[in-house]
């Protein structure tokens, strides 16, 4: 991205290093040399310091950035990733009671791949979540918007607690089933 060459080229114009630049800013060199192998992505605050550190708007700071981010957060495969551990979850609790007319221990096996496949899926969410800096380019993109941070932030804590509170109930419900398969299987050995 743009913004880690505009780092990178006014801190050496100002003469200073990594470290001294972490130093006014509070962060480590080490995050100062993420942002400017664009590893990771500055946050609202520390761009309003570079900006002050380097005497430029913040909107000359990420000029270019804004559209790269905003077709980021649009292009990320979310949805697609989200919507199929939901499926493949509803998925693997319906599997069992048709699971229980297969022989032996194999039913076991439905379950288990459908839940191995919403878990995979799920993984891959967190990852593009991590690798896209989602958090901080919506933070970003409604600063420069002119919109409440406040109201940004506690719209994305109220998507995670919404997650959380549905991996609370999916949890419970795959426990509930295999208690209940557990049951089941021995209701029938001891019959």
């Amino acid at each position: 991205m743009n913004l880690s060459k505009q780092i990178q080229s006014r801190r050496k114009n100002l003469n200073l290093s990594q470290d001294s630049l972490a130093q006014k800013l509070f962060v480590s060199r080490q995050t100062i040399s993420n942002w400017e192998n664009g590893r990771s992505y500055p946050d609202v605050q520390n761009l309003l310091l570079l900006s002050t550190i380097f005497n430029v708007s913040l909107d000359e700071l990420v000029k270019g950035d804004i559209e790269i981010m905003e077709n980021k957060i649009a292009n990320a495969n979310m949805d697609k990733y989200s919507k199929r551990m939901i499926i493949f979850s509803v998925l693997a609790v319906l599997s069992i009671g048709p699971s229980l007319y297969l022989p032996g221990y194999w039913f076991f096996l439905p379950l288990l791949v459908l839940w191995s496949i919403s878990m995979y899926a799920a993984l891959k969410l967190e990852k593009i979540k991590k690798n896209t800096h989602i958090k901080t380019y919506k933070e970003i993109i409604a600063f420069m918007n002119n919109q409440d941070l406040d109201v940004v932030i506690k719209e994305q804590n109220k998507t995670i607690e919404f997650g959380r509170t549905m991996l609370i109930v999916i949890i419970y419900l795959i426990s509930g089933g295999l208690l209940a398969l557990l049951s089941i299987y021995l209701f029938k050995f001891f019959l």
